[in-house]
């Protein structure tokens, strides 16, 4: 070896371990992936409520500007506990800081992570979330879909009050992706990386990886560990996004929202069921892929997890027969084929039957009318409990 090549090896240890010194400890208390660009904003203060899934001392959040064309400046940030709508708790309203600045600059593209803050969570705590914006933002960055409100047009920096003087909402979220919170522990965080299930969309209350953080909380040895909801209505694991269809694919973004999250140690892969319809959907050559590349896909993303030392488990494709325009007997096919794969294969260190547990009996191209939002597609409350119920918590056990 060259002393060139020596020198490389050992800086590159020198970053592997600073990255993990710097993360020990902290784990994702709450997240959501950016998924498209939004709306320009004028300059406002506006304030989003977020829930975490676990517990800690001190906490930090995460800022992108991943789809922003433009160095986005946020003149102020704030966090405290929710105390019902959009109002913060008395005496827990922290001001952020950004490498020790109360305002930050973020490059088009990019994001922020801001300094560490004092600040008790506990468990399923919804926290609000401030950001003031001293001058317009031609195109934000959005996840488009949020189970709260997002609170905004407040004039001027009110990042600080204990009542938002707006009314005001928004069904947006906006450049906010992660709280980070630091725990008694070592980090740990489980990353659910999926589409619109794993999102939460047909829940009036909450999704199916907020559930399973509620069972974690009844476990004392697992009621630290966090969990990353990286889901994308629409999203796909090969393509990016081509309407109707949504957001990086899982491919373009798996590092960023799953590998790279502080403490992860497993990722809960639930995607492909977007893949199959956008293959009758879409004229595009490139969309049209088949269950072989679908799958060719999938092993990527395991070989990529692991090579990071972090297991990697695949749930079931849920059914749909019944939803407009999506469903067909081909597809079907296809769903019960990459089902049949996912199970079998030996790809992943653990499978998730999401499927054999929420199909009908009668009808197992259909999910059990017991399960179903109305749309045939996305579980109701009752469903997505049950999905929870289908990970075996003792593969999070040491």
């Amino acid at each position: 070896m060259t002393g060139r090549a020596l020198a490389a090896l050992l800086f590159s240890a020198l970053l592997a371990t600073t990255a993990t010194a710097a993360d020990e400890g902290w784990r994702t208390g709450w997240s959501s992936a950016p998924d498209s660009a939004g709306p320009a904003l004028p300059a406002q203060t506006l304030r989003q409520v977020v829930r975490t899934t676990t517990k800690g001392t001190r906490m930090r959040i995460r800022l992108s500007n991943l789809f922003g064309t433009q160095p986005l400046h946020v003149g102020a940030a704030h966090v405290g506990l929710s105390a019902g709508g959009a109002r913060v708790a008395a005496g827990s309203d922290r001001p952020l800081l950004f490498g020790g600045r109360p305002a930050v600059t973020i490059a088009a593209g990019s994001s922020a992570l801001s300094d560490p803050v004092d600040l008790a969570v506990a468990a399923l705590q919804p926290l609000a979330v401030s950001l003031y914006l001293p001058a317009p933002v031609p195109v934000s960055t959005v996840h488009g879909f949020v189970l709260r409100p997002t609170y905004l047009k407040a004039a001027g920096d009110v990042t600080g009050a204990a009542d938002f003087p707006s009314a005001a909402t928004d069904d947006n979220l906006y450049l906010l992706s992660d709280v980070e919170v630091l725990g008694p522990d070592t980090g740990r965080t489980l990353a659910v990386i999926g589409d619109s299930i794993a999102d939460g969309v047909g829940a009036e209350e909450a999704g199916w990886p907020d559930a399973l953080a509620a069972r974690l909380q009844a476990e004392p040895a697992l009621a630290t560990i966090g969990i990353a909801n990286e889901g994308i209505a629409g999203n796909r694991i090969l393509n990016d996004a081509s309407t109707p269809y949504v957001g990086p694919s899982v491919l373009a973004r798996f590092d960023r929202d799953t590998l790279d999250k502080p403490g992860v140690r497993w990722v809960l892969l639930h995607e492909g069921v977007n893949d199959i319809t956008a293959a009758r959907l879409l004229a595009a050559p490139a969309d049209r892929v088949t269950v072989g590349q679908i799958e060719a896909g999938m092993r990527k993303l395991a070989g990529r997890a692991r090579a990071r030392g972090v297991k990697i488990w695949a749930g079931t494709l849920l059914p749909f027969a019944g939803t407009k325009d999506f469903w067909s007997a081909d597809a079907e096919r296809d769903r019960l084929a990459l089902n049949a794969w996912i199970r079998t294969a030996g790809v992943f260190d653990a499978v998730v039957d999401f499927d054999a547990a929420l199909r009908d009996p009668e009808q197992p191209s259909r999910l059990n009318p017991a399960y179903d939002s109305g749309d045939h597609l996305h579980p109701n409350d009752a469903g997505y409990r049950v999905m929870a119920q289908q990970v075996d918590l003792s593969l999070l056990h040491p």
